[in-house]
């Protein structure tokens, strides 16, 4: 089997990378069962994909199978991690301590605490509220979000995730671009805007429940429509 091919980046797809880090949830839950190999219909029908496409992902990267026999859980688990430069501990910062911001923050320590592949760790909190600044979220302090650009080199932060009401957030992302951060993730409802060189995913939470109580809604009608015919 080969080792992973240096791609650049740019050439592969975000919707390959997202799949990616399906195909190492599954070969993390294979490990732990103490399997020792997948084949690619396996990990195909465990992530809601085509083997076929399952393949054409990893060939981006390399040849990591033998035919006939399927893929090596502990190497193929290996190179992914290697891929997804999952090794490589980001750091980031949380900006707006509410309901959601905390839940998000304990999550994240949990998850970051149990997970050995979960390299994401939120290392502060800030916040604009008086009566929130100096409080410990699961060991993460809450500081006033004007020291917002001391902190972040400090703390060699370079994620920064917001959760501010949808007024303050493209001030929020000013902020953090500001202080040198190179990705945002953005759960305000509503859209940001940041240079090209800071990468951003958008979480509107409120959006996807409504699109999904929308399908659900339309597929209730079709039996409706259909038991009535």
């Amino acid at each position: 089997m080969k080792e992973v091919m240096a791609v650049p980046w740019p050439k592969i797809a975000d919707a390959v990378v997202r799949r990616l880090v399906i195909y190492l949830r599954v070969l993390d839950r294979e490990a732990r069962a103490q399997e020792r190999t997948i084949s690619s219909y396996q990990l195909a029908q465990k992530t809601g994909v085509s083997p076929a496409l399952v393949r054409k992902d990893l060939a981006w990267f390399g040849e990591f199978g033998t035919r006939g026999v399927g893929y090596d859980v502990a190497y193929l688990r290996d190179q992914l991690h290697k891929i997804l430069r999952l090794e490589q501990e980001v750091r980031a910062v949380l900006v707006g301590a509410g309901s959601l911001g905390i839940a998000l923050t304990r999550y994240n320590v949990r998850r970051y605490a149990d997970d050995p592949t979960f390299n994401v760790r939120i290392v502060a909190l800030f916040d604009t509220d008086p009566g929130k600044i100096g409080l410990m979220i699961d060991g993460i302090e809450i500081f006033p979000l004007r020291l917002l650009g001391e902190k972040v080199p400090e703390l060699g932060a370079t994620m920064g995730i917001i959760t501010v009401p949808a007024y303050a957030a493209q001030q929020v992302a000013d902020e953090l671009v500001k202080a040198g951060i190179e990705g945002i993730v953005n759960f305000a409802p509503t859209p940001i805007h940041v240079p090209p060189r800071v990468a951003l995913q958008t979480a509107d939470l409120s959006l996807e429940m409504q699109y999904l109580a929308y399908i659900m809604m339309s597929r209730r009608e079709e039996r409706e429509e259909a038991s009535g015919r």
